[in-house]
């Protein structure tokens, strides 16, 4: 009776031979400088744009060029630890692609790469697409602490989206561990769903859904960039006329952000009559740290499964609208800007909204009830609005930094009509400087008429009534100029 040894490997069989040694960059972009690999070119000085395919890595780490004269094989020297998982991919299933490179001492930088095998033979999910994709995610990725990722070029990617179960595969096997542990071992789990002839057609398409959004957000991490503060100042004094307090803490924020690099610990929440103009400061935040922004207005929240969103177990099941926040945001750094925060203990569902705000504000993480993974909320700032700050529950207000925003005085209003307000309508209604004027009298007449009400809202509107008043003149009484007394400011709002 035969006996066999599966211990003792086969006779010849020689391992892999790894001839890279790899580095490790965050630079968001590829070029002859910063190229994404580095091949040998001892021997020959590889054309700009060459065509061939990475060998299998199971063998050795090495492209073989398609020449003229036939196909030359050159080692892979050097390459970016964000791209070896894509590297391996490539070689595993011999993708045809062109390299662009420079010849340079240390040899041969490639710089892009691009699939030249378009349809048969090709594993590219979606043509050359797919691969321009997975660079850019890789380019915008950070380097991995422990294990290497391979990866090149910088094209146009954007417009892919990862919704077959074959781009989500390609994807993952790319990405390797440039994805958070946890949502790296989440889509395991969900693409054997996907996949498996076990379970519910209903539940194989939540599992493929699930996978394409996430897979579709960028994950990053919680380092920021320093921000300029002078820039900043720009900004604030570009989008608020006063409010030097306000101001001053805004920028003691960016402050804060460039000494760690990292998001402050608490939010903000400003709080203050309505149409001071609270939500404009917390747009002109997101502009100064630069990332995408969303809103959710407290006020029309009702139950709290529309933030957490439902079940898979139901056939209409869908994510809440915070998870889809990240998914419209593309990627997991972004500005909350939570409207009118005091009414979100108002629920009248199953349970209390307010509940919910507090997971997304703690660092530890988020769940959505259809996602079933956590999502990290270390780069979510919040930035919270609210009329009676009174009315906000103390867990919720432990999470922020309370910023109050004061009403305008008198002379401030006046300001704002003649300098912001009213040549805004003028420039939307394309009415010259010179064709209207007010006098000292009319101005404080008009303010006059608001001073026992909150905020610039009122004024905005008597802008508009009186720009209006003024074209109809001009377009109907043809007169070159309208000059508007205090008379005439109270026969238009008597």
């Amino acid at each position: 009776m035969p006996v066999f040894d599966f211990t003792q490997a086969p006779a010849g069989k020689t391992p892999p031979v790894c001839t890279y040694t790899v580095f490790r960059t965050n630079i968001h972009s590829a070029s002859p400088d910063h190229p994404i690999m580095v091949l040998d070119n001892a021997l020959h000085a590889w054309p700009h744009h060459s065509n061939g395919i990475f060998t299998n890595p199971s063998k050795r780490t090495s492209f073989e060029f398609h020449t003229e004269n036939g196909t030359v094989s050159a080692d892979i020297l050097q390459i970016d630890a964000r791209f070896t998982s894509l590297l391996s991919w490539l070689g595993e299933n011999h993708i045809s692609v062109r390299l662009s490179g420079r010849n340079q001492d240390e040899g041969y930088a490639v710089y892009k790469i691009r699939e030249t095998a378009y349809g048969g033979g090709t594993k590219l999910s979606a043509e050359d697409g797919f691969l321009q994709f997975m660079i850019d995610r890789l380019l915008a990725s950070d380097a991995p602490s422990e294990e290497t990722v391979d990866e090149d070029d910088e094209e146009t990617g954007d417009n892919m989206r990862l919704t077959s179960l074959q781009s989500i595969t390609d994807f993952m096997n790319c990405a390797g561990r440039t994805l958070p542990d946890n949502i790296r071992l989440w889509a395991r789990r969900n693409l054997t769903v996907a996949r498996s002839g076990e379970v519910s057609p209903e539940e194989r398409r939540h599992a493929q859904r699930a996978l394409s959004i996430m897979m579709n957000i960028q994950w990053k991490n919680n380092y920021f960039e320093a921000i300029d503060p002078e820039a900043a100042r720009r900004v604030l004094d570009e989008e608020l006329y006063g409010m030097e307090k306000v101001k001053q803490r805004i920028i003691e924020t960016i402050i804060q952000i460039n000494r760690t690099h990292t998001l402050p610990a608490y939010g903000l929440l400003l709080a203050g009559p309505a149409g001071t103009g609270k939500s404009q400061v917390a747009y002109a935040v997101a502009r100064i740290l630069r990332l995408p922004w969303t809103t959710l207005d407290m006020s029309s929240i009702n139950d709290p499964e529309q933030l957490t969103g439902s079940s898979r177990i139901y056939t209409n099941a869908k994510p809440g609208i915070i998870m889809e926040a990240f998914a419209a945001a593309g990627e997991s750094n972004l500005v909350f800007i939570i409207n009118e925060l005091d009414k979100a203990a108002a629920g009248k569902g199953n349970g209390n909204p307010a509940d919910v705000l507090l997971t997304l504000l703690d660092n530890l993480g988020f769940t959505d009830n259809y996602i079933e993974c956590m999502i990290p909320t270390a780069g979510v700032y919040p930035i919270a609005t609210a009329n009676d700050k009174d009315q906000i529950s103390a867990p919720l207000m432990s999470r922020f930094a309370v910023i109050d925003i004061p009403d305008y005085t008198f002379e401030e209003k006046k300001v704002i009509f003649s300098e912001y307000a009213l040549p805004k309508v003028l420039r939307r209604m394309q009415i010259r400087k010179e064709e209207i004027s007010l006098t000292g009298e009319a101005l404080d007449a008009i303010v006059d008429q608001f001073r026992d009400e909150t905020g610039i809202r009122g004024l905005e509107q008597a802008a508009e009534h009186i720009a209006a008043n003024a074209l109809y003149r001009i377009e109907v009484e043809h007169l070159r100029s309208v000059t508007f007394g205090a008379e005439e400011i109270h026969w238009l709002f008597s």
